[in-house]
């Protein structure tokens, strides 16, 4: 049995992390930005400097904003924000907007000063907007992760000051308790009522994206090129589904995902393999969401040591997490998941991250592909051994050895990736 503390804490983890979003997630969190800049401000500025570390340029460079028109970047993205976006609906900004109000993006980036520099910050993520008009000035931050909001000035006035650590990555307490052994007692044990809002909204959202992905003609169609070209089993569904989801909204589908550790993809890919396998199973209804527990909690604790932005493909994290929650849904419990998991690790922890575009669904189908094999491996007597290259025996010290990689082994990677990305821009 896992103590009352433990059972508290991955109830408010899973509050955390299991929100809606629209689009991905950077260009709306500078969205927010901008949104809080004018409202503290009062007024639409003219003027407006944005910091921002380089992995939000990253990510930024080649993704669609949600609800502009089709628009991309990160002059596109801070106009939004500060042209209608409602700053109380945090990373749904600017699901409200109407064509009219996309208009006003031009007219304003046509009349506006915007200079864009890059951060000196450690930290990974990092946002500071500073908004001027007619002598008065407005300065946000948003530090650690996408709402995180550690300052807000008004003039001379300090409105909010938040304690932060500008260090790359900084642990939540309640991120401590992980262990993949409390989360599988946390998913057998907990009252559902707790966290069936979370799972269902979960279920509906990314379900939602992952058929309008099917359906339509978004990004470099994955999930439809899967499906042509391997066909309709339920193995290769599970990848098909979550990267048709990823489709959508790398190509600015404004329809919401429900996120894991910061990241639309990464909830897509914890969560639709897991849907796709219990609904063909026909596992109970609550079987299945108690699996999701499992999955979305592996995946947040594989992604708490690395930080929420690195060289490193969060997909990785969640194909894992994918894996362990069908490898429960199956009956697997700690050995089973734990091998699972490992094998995971130690198949796709090489993917990098180059920033959010269309490749993501690729490489979401790369992840949940791992996450089966490893699983598939258990269950016909093979795995991988500590020794194995970076397999460690027992499954936290490989989780432990894959973050110190991820984050410490890949900070050079990170930047050579950043230069390339910038570079290839020059060139252009």
């Amino acid at each position: 049995m896992i103590s009352g503390e433990v059972e508290q804490a991955y109830v408010e983890i899973l509050t955390e992390e299991l929100v809606p979003a629209m689009g991905c997630t950077e260009p709306v969190a500078v969205a927010y930005a901008g949104a809080l800049a004018r409202r503290t401000l009062g007024k639409c500025p003219d003027e407006v400097v944005l910091v921002v570390s380089g992995n939000i340029i990253k990510n930024v460079k080649s993704v669609y904003v949600p609800h502009t028109g089709g628009r991309r970047g990160l002059r596109c993205a801070v106009a939004a924000g500060i042209c209608y976006g409602q700053a109380d609906r945090e990373l749904e900004v600017l699901s409200d907007s109407t064509p009219e109000d996309q208009k006003k993006i031009d007219a304003w980036l046509a009349g506006a000063r915007v200079d864009i520099r890059r951060s000196e910050a450690k930290c990974l993520f990092d946002i500071q907007l500073t908004a001027r008009e007619d002598g008065d000035e407005a300065f946000v931050r948003i530090a650690g992760h996408h709402t995180n909001v550690v300052e807000i000035r008004r003039n001379q006035t300090v409105l909010v000051q938040e304690e932060f650590v500008d260090e790359e990555v900084t642990v939540p307490e309640n991120r401590k308790l992980l262990t993949v052994e409390n989360i599988i007692g946390f998913a057998e044990s907990v009252e559902l009522g707790r966290v069936r809002e979370l799972l269902e909204r979960q279920i509906s959202c990314n379900m939602a994206i992952a058929r309008e992905g099917m359906e339509g003609s978004y990004g470099a169609e994955i999930g439809k090129i899967l499906i042509k070209a391997y066909g309709n089993s339920l193995h290769n569904r599970a990848k098909a589904w979550a990267s048709a989801g990823s489709d959508a909204r790398m190509a600015g589908c404004e329809m919401p995902v429900v996120i894991n550790s910061h990241s639309g993809n990464q909830g897509l890919t914890a969560s639709v393999p897991v849907i796709v396998y219990g609904r063909e199973m026909k596992v109970p209804h609550d079987t299945l969401l108690r699996a999701l527990i499992v999955s979305n909690l592996v995946t947040i604790h594989l992604k708490t040591g690395i930080g929420s932005l690195s060289a490193y493909c969060g997909a990785t994290s969640a194909g894992a997490g994918a894996g362990a929650g069908i490898c429960f849904l199956m009956g697997g419990r700690m050995e089973e998941i734990s091998h699972t998991i490992v094998n995971t690790l130690a198949i796709n922890s090489g993917m990098i991250c180059d920033g959010a575009k269309p490749s993501c669904a690729a490489k979401i189908a790369s992840a949940v592909e791992a996450g089966l094999l490893g699983m598939e491996m258990y269950r016909h007597d093979s795995q991988f051994y500590g020794g194995d290259g970076i397999v460690i025996k027992g499954v936290e010290n490989t989780i432990d050895a894959v973050s110190k990689l991820a984050r410490d082994g890949m900070r050079e990677t990170d930047r050579e990736v950043l230069s390339i990305m910038l570079g290839s821009d020059a060139a252009n």
